[in-house]
């Protein structure tokens, strides 16, 4: 385990439990910002991709959010999903996504959050997600637990794939790739109890974290709907992997995350799957 006095030293003499603190405050921050302005935005646009869309919330959050932490952590470098990367020479990286689920919320479902994490190199160390409408935080700091508001949380023992419920994602990308993530949606949902898509990775992670299901994977995703969710669901007792095999990779955009009596399984299912031909569907 990295020791908590490295991180002090890479942050300038800030505690671990400090930075945890300021990652949950982070969150709170998305919190407020976000309930406030619940059906009442004012600007959408589209970044370019179908269903990838920004709107003033997001940018809003975002700039509060980097200027809690460029005051708190001025030496911490950022990567944030609307402006980007901020690089202060750190091996430290915050890694923000100001509203996760921008499409749930530009419609008011309520299915959204904000996502904080602390990583180190390319390890999540802390993290911390906010969901709004539930009124819930979650949040886990490196060998201290992962919690949802003041209760500590556990992945699920549910340990047959047949009585599990999962949930999963599809990326921006699915509509040009056969790598897209609908056969093994398909192919999953007749082998559990079913399988949910929330629209919102980070809010996935946390609800593994907190047993509300049972197992996560999903491709093509980016480091901020990684980095808090990744260690919230580690501190849990829950693993973070590739799938269908190898390591987890911040960096690879891919994740499967479980209670590991269903890791085996569920990598074995998905190890099975045919992607859908594209002109079945185009």
């Amino acid at each position: 385990m990295l020791e908590p006095s490295k991180i002090e030293v890479l942050a300038k003499n800030i505690s671990l439990a400090s930075l945890y603190e300021i990652a949950k405050n982070s969150a709170q921050i998305g919190n407020e910002i976000l309930k406030i302005n619940y059906n009442k935005i004012q600007k959408i646009s589209s970044k370019g991709r179908k269903g990838d869309l920004v709107t003033n919330v997001d940018v809003e959050v975002e700039n509060k959010i980097k200027e809690y932490l460029i005051e708190k952590t001025p030496n911490i470098s950022i990567n944030a999903e609307e402006s980007g990367k901020l690089n202060k020479s750190s091996e430290l990286t915050w890694c923000i996504d100001p509203l996760d689920g921008t499409t749930n919320y530009s419609h008011g479902y309520p299915f959204f959050g904000t996502s904080i994490g602390l990583v180190y190199k390319n390890d999540p160390i802390i993290g911390a997600i906010s969901v709004p409408y539930l009124n819930e935080l979650y949040s886990a700091c490196i060998g201290v637990g992962s919690f949802c508001n003041d209760t500590e949380l556990k992945v699920s023992s549910t340990c047959n794939l047949s009585d599990s419920l999962l949930v999963t994602g599809f990326s921006y990308d699915r509509f040009e790739t056969e790598d897209n993530n609908y056969a093994e949606f398909c192919y999953l949902t007749h082998k559990t109890r079913g399988v949910r898509r929330g629209g919102a990775a980070a809010v996935d992670l946390a609800f593994v974290a907190a047993g509300k299901v049972d197992g996560y994977w999903e491709r093509g995703l980016e480091v901020w709907d990684l980095a808090a969710g990744a260690i919230i669901v580690k501190e849990a007792g829950g693993i973070i992997s590739n799938y269908p095999s190898g390591e987890f990779n911040l960096s690879s955009g891919r994740i499967l995350a479980c209670s590991p009596s269903l890791e085996e399984e569920l990598k074995n299912e998905l190890d099975n799957v045919y992607p859908f031909k594209k002109n079945l569907y185009t």
